[in-house]
């Protein structure tokens, strides 16, 4: 029987699940806080499809113009984020979810699609190896081993905006950045919190809030970035114990990194 897909609309939002967090009790605040982000995006042209199962196996898309990302690009697709995990692995849905969305930019008379992805696997990022063997190129670097991939249909080509490049801030407090698009975020900020104030680390959250706020972001992001010593660590999003390991090991880092 031939799988079938649906993609999430402002009318079928309320009853179809967030796949990449589907069965999580304590993930389900994140949840309703990506739907209300989603309303709010799907109007700007923001594709949100997934296979009609449950697991996680989807991909989300929109226009790089309205993408909440650090990237520049005239009338390209960016790839949000892209899944296929557990017994759905390697069954052909990651290569159809792709061409939908490839398909989907050409009819839209699009110049390419591009994604966020790095040199070696980081968590939260898509393969790259994967992408390469789907006509993806590199077509920018930013920071130690990220990358911006892209498939061009015209040669016009996307790039990392210079404050992505800086991978820098100015204060030396742990700082996290962060917004609604991922269901996981919410809780994982939740217990950072109380990690830092039972061990009275200081800590600056930025909510990452408009369109203006992402573009701008002194770093590579996709929905989450964190910084210490005012310096860019990783795009993973961070539990406690994670967080102290994360923490200890840059500890004796002073501000220039070494």
């Amino acid at each position: 029987m031939e799988e079938r897909y649906v993609t999430v609309t402002c009318e079928n939002i309320d009853r179809e699940h967030m796949c990449c967090a589907i069965s999580d009790r304590k993930h389900q605040k994140g949840v309703e806080l990506k739907k209300l982000w989603l309303k709010e995006r799907i109007p700007e042209g923001h594709v949100f499809r997934k296979l009609d199962a449950r697991g996680k196996v989807f991909i989300e898309y929109a226009p790089l113009e309205t993408a909440w990302v650090p990237i520049l690009g005239q009338n390209y697709l960016y790839i949000h984020c892209f899944w296929v995990s557990g017994s759905h692995a390697g069954r052909g849905y990651g290569t159809t979810l792709l061409d939908s969305c490839i398909e989907d930019a050409k009819e839209q008379n699009k110049s390419g699609i591009c994604i966020l992805s790095s040199i070696t696997k980081k968590p939260f990022l898509s393969n790259k190896a994967f992408l390469l063997g789907h006509g993806f190129t590199v077509v920018d670097r930013a920071g130690d081993g990220y990358e911006l991939l892209a498939r061009s249909f015209d040669g016009s080509l996307p790039r990392f905006t210079d404050g992505a490049k800086s991978m820098q801030i100015a204060s030396p407090e742990l700082t996290i950045y962060y917004s609604a698009q991922c269901p996981y975020i919410i809780f994982c900020i939740d217990e950072v919190q109380a990690y830092c104030k039972q061990e009275s680390i200081a800590l600056h959250l930025i909510k990452v809030e408009t369109l203006q706020q992402a573009k701008e972001l002194p770093c590579v992001f996709n929905n989450y970035a964190v910084f210490y010593h005012k310096h860019f660590l990783t795009l993973q999003l961070l539990n406690s114990k994670s967080l102290q390991k994360l923490l200890e090991a840059n500890r004796g880092k002073d501000d220039h990194g070494r």
